[in-house]
């Protein structure tokens, strides 16, 4: 019997290859760029490996939007399996561009809904400002704080004279902890593909605690297009494959001496890793 995570990982795929990730009548899969011969090759050996199924492309956006989904299903059907390293109350969702101040929820960003609304009535503080503190992530992960009765199990740790500013005390008051924010993109094109970036350096500048982690998810065929937010470090912790052990096999056989030398750069400088990998990094 395979181990749970490994199955987790087959039924993401098939999730993957019943929506987003077809292949078009002219034999181009649906994450491969048809202008670039090495990405629609590379595409075709992952999606062969995959055993995908003939289908229709999605539209761009349809495709980003089904790939937040499946990003998050998968995370439930993983992340949260992890209670017994990762114990707590724990909430996973999409927020996408449907709510620009969803983040304010949270206890490290709270104070930008405060922001936003002082700037409201002020047109030069606004035109300061900008929008550099509006930060949409795709999919969350966030925690309640603990009842002390849970703190103090089996031994009586805090009570009312000591502890009473920390956020993960549920009697203090604050209000849910941001965890993580997970960044989907289904291809990286050079007009988008610093987006994740800005998002995660808006996460860092203007959050008040603890930072969560900050991931990118991607189906991206191209090794030098993965490089583009993979590479470097400061601001993005990891990028994820959505199929790295079938994408390193279609670059070596398809890839260039660059492509190949470049997948081994970010693999073996910790940048690159599988989807399967991703619950167990975000446990840490």
């Amino acid at each position: 019997m395979n181990a749970y995570f490994s199955e987790a990982r087959k039924k993401y795929h098939a999730n993957l290859l019943n929506s987003i990730l077809t292949v078009g009548s002219n034999g181009i899969p649906s994450n491969a760029d048809k202008d670039s011969r090495l990405s629609v090759e590379i595409a075709k050996g992952i999606t062969n490996l995959l055993e995908t199924n003939v289908g229709i492309k999605a539209a761009g956006q349809t495709s980003g939007s089904q790939f937040e989904a499946i990003n998050m299903e998968f995370l439930k059907d993983t992340f949260l399996k992890l209670g017994n390293i990762r114990p707590g109350n724990w909430d996973i969702q999409r927020i996408g561009n449907r709510d620009r101040l969803a983040i304010s929820r949270f206890e490290q960003y709270a104070h930008l809904y405060d922001l936003n609304e002082i700037s409201k009535g002020n047109p030069e503080l606004a035109a300061i400002l900008g929008s550099d503190y509006t930060i949409t992530p795709d999919v969350i992960i966030s925690h309640t704080p603990f009842d002390d009765e849970v703190i103090n199990t089996p031994t009586v740790l805090v009570d009312d004279s000591v502890c009473l500013k920390t956020v993960l005390r549920k009697s203090n008051g604050g209000k849910d902890i941001l965890h993580a924010s997970i960044s989907s993109k289904w291809t990286i094109r050079s007009d988008r593909s610093q987006n994740s970036r800005t998002e995660a350096l808006n996460l860092i500048r203007n959050r008040k605690g603890h930072l969560p982690h900050i991931v990118v998810v991607t189906g991206e065929p191209l090794p030098s297009r993965i490089a583009s937010i993979s590479l470097g470090t400061g601001d993005i912790d990891c990028v994820y494959h959505f199929a790295l052990y079938e994408l390193i096999q279609a670059v070596n056989e398809f890839g260039n001496d660059d492509s190949i030398v470049l997948m081994q750069t970010m693999i073996n400088g910790k940048r690159l890793k599988d989807i399967s990998d991703l619950p167990l990094d975000l446990a840490v």
